[in-house]
């Protein structure tokens, strides 16, 4: 209603319409009532819609005043803010993004849990986190998700034969295979992308070894045990191995990262966090095999 139409109403909460758009139904059902009506100029609330508007005015400012007043007051912070990372986060820019959410609240204090983006989404789900940073594709019900950049997949060998041309989706099922995320397995949203490439190929992929961290991998494929991938922002890492060599896959394979929070209302304040992270986000997409 302060926006006047859910297409203003999206750009201000930087979502897409028909997120918005159902948000809004689903509203509706749960109170078993219509909230707003569509005109040519915009939106205008029911009689039910304006005696709801009133009281969410009061919830959405009782809810911005508890949030200040957990950090308000001599000798306090500005609370907590628990961010769920990749475990690929230290390859990527996270200190960056720190100092640029610190700039803006410099009492906060900041908790960056690294798991699978399976196990993210779990927790943001719970409530557990605010927020956080996954690969695509992950379980959509229950949260809000909002794309953010993407990085190149790329086949890893010690063999030079096998990084000379782009490689085939069939080409992982002829050495051993190195995967990591063993906890997760096929949960994991990059193995579910290959997963369902082999699959449409024919084919069945079979982890000669199944490693729990990208570095482990590495190293496995560096001894020569097999082929890993990996994304390219770890090939450019001081820590990738010189014997190793990559290549891109011909019909080419990304990590396509976004932000997710609990479907619903956000709060003023957890709204301009991520306002932050999407900035620190546009710097990412002009990086190598990155969009």
């Amino acid at each position: 209603m302060r926006e006047g139409s859910f297409s203003a109403a999206a750009r201000s909460l930087r979502l897409a319409q028909p997120s918005v758009s159902d948000q809004v139904r689903r509203l509706e059902a749960e109170l078993n009532t219509r909230l707003l009506i569509s005109t040519g100029r915009g939106v205008t609330l029911t009689a039910e819609g304006r005696l709801f508007y009133l009281h969410a005015q009061r919830v959405l400012t009782g809810v911005d005043a508890a949030t200040a007043s957990v950090g308000a007051g001599p000798g306090k912070g500005a609370g907590t803010f628990r961010l769920g990372l990749t475990r690929n986060a230290p390859y990527y820019p996270v200190v960056e993004l720190a100092a640029l959410i610190l700039g803006a609240e410099p009492d906060l204090n900041l908790r960056f849990p690294g798991q699978n983006s399976s196990l993210v989404a779990e927790d943001v789900r719970a409530g557990n986190l605010q927020a956080g940073i996954v690969i695509l594709p992950i379980d959509p019900d229950g949260l809000d998700i909002r794309p953010l950049f993407r990085d190149e997949v790329v086949l890893v060998s010690a063999d030079p034969s096998r990084v000379r041309r782009p490689a085939r989706i069939e080409d992982l099922t002829v050495a051993p295979l190195i995967l990591y995320d063993s906890t997760a397995a096929f949960e994991d949203p990059t193995r579910r992308q290959l997963a369902a490439r082999t699959q449409a190929a024919g084919v069945t992929l079979v982890p000669r070894f199944d490693v729990e961290h990208p570095e482990t991998a590495l190293q496995f494929a560096a001894h020569g045990l097999g082929d890993t991938i990996a994304a390219r922002t770890l090939t450019r890492s001081p820590s990738f191995p010189s014997n190793l060599g990559y290549v891109r896959f011909a019909d080419p394979l990304y990590d396509n990262f976004a932000l997710i929070t609990r479907a619903g209302m956000v709060p003023t304040v957890l709204q301009q966090r991520l306002a932050l992270i999407e900035r620190w986000a546009e710097a990412l997409q002009d990086m190598p095999g990155g969009d």
